[in-house]
């Protein structure tokens, strides 16, 4: 989701998809392969490691805030690009052995807050969002922007890649239901692949960086040991490139960013890059997946 300056020989292959309910567009295809939850499945690639591009998706000129995504897609181009990233057997990824509840470590019982907040990022919002919007416990996923200030938090200007903000979502959960545990767990295993450094698959700069913005130090603390564990398993094959960042507020983004996997399923992008990571889900974590999506738009 980056400000493409080049590369509009595709646009009319964008618009078209649109028009003919977006098929046709072969270069964001997605390749077929083993389905989630087979014996083949458990050693295919991460679903980021696809080579389809997203298409940027910036207000034009004189389209409103609310205006639906189609029509801001609709004028926009898009670009091809391809990745080399490294293949991760997701379901080897451990769940963290720390004990913590709400984000703390000690093995002491720790009283339950009615809700808690994870802000997290990894790579373009419209996966994470759709992810976590499919997990039992979430109460609210909403994607917006983090690490930099209030005066640069749209989409035009982070875009850029010179604002300090990552795209993230933050999730709202109840505790009772999910463990800040469990969702350090789902985030390191489909989200998003953590070795790589301001990038996501297709989508490269600042902006696509992997990062847990804690929200407490117990939260800070817990990330802490399970970055370590995995990295003394040797669970990857680089170096966890996923970065611990101060809380400096959090931004939510423009209204056609909202929902966007669980309302465009079909989106090119989506079906090349994320579809696969909600099924990962449900074949990785299926006592903690909800086939209902909670939604943005009706919380």
């Amino acid at each position: 989701m980056h400000i493409i300056p080049t590369g509009k020989a595709l646009i009319g292959c964008l618009i078209l998809a649109l028009s003919v309910g977006l098929a046709g567009c072969s270069d964001v295809a997605p390749s077929a392969g083993p389905q989630p939850g087979s014996a083949a499945a458990q050693q295919i690639p991460p679903p980021h490691l696809s080579t389809a591009a997203r298409p940027t998706i910036d207000t034009p000129a004189g389209t409103a805030q609310d205006d639906t995504p189609d029509q801001a897609v609709a004028a926009l181009p898009i670009e091809s690009r391809t990745a080399a990233i490294p293949t991760v057997d997701t379901s080897a990824i451990p769940a963290p052995t720390a004990s913590f509840t709400t984000g703390t470590t000690s093995s002491e019982p720790q009283p339950l807050a009615r809700t808690e907040t994870a802000l997290l990022a990894g790579g373009c919002f419209w996966g994470v969002q759709g992810v976590f919007e499919h997990v039992n416990g979430v109460i609210r996923a909403e994607s917006g922007y983090s690490g930099g200030t209030a005066e640069t938090a749209n989409y035009a200007a982070v875009s850029s890649g010179t604002t300090g903000h990552a795209e993230a979502v933050k999730i709202t959960f109840d505790p009772t239901e999910l463990t800040f545990a469990q969702v350090l767990h789902i985030f390191f295993s489909v989200v998003h692949d953590p070795t790589q450094h301001n990038q996501q698959g297709p989508d490269v700069g600042t902006q696509y960086r992997s990062a847990i913005f804690s929200q407490d130090a117990a939260q800070q603390q817990a990330a802490q040991i399970y970055i370590a564990e995995l990295t003394a398993d040797n669970v990857f094959s680089g170096p966890i490139a996923t970065t611990l960042e101060p809380n400096t507020g959090f931004f939510p983004a423009e209204e056609y960013h909202q929902d966007f996997f669980n309302s465009h399923t079909d989106f090119p992008y989506i079906v090349a890059n994320d579809v696969s990571k909600v099924e990962e889900l449900k074949a990785l974590f299926p006592q903690l997946y909800r086939e209902s999506a909670v939604l943005v738009s009706v919380n």
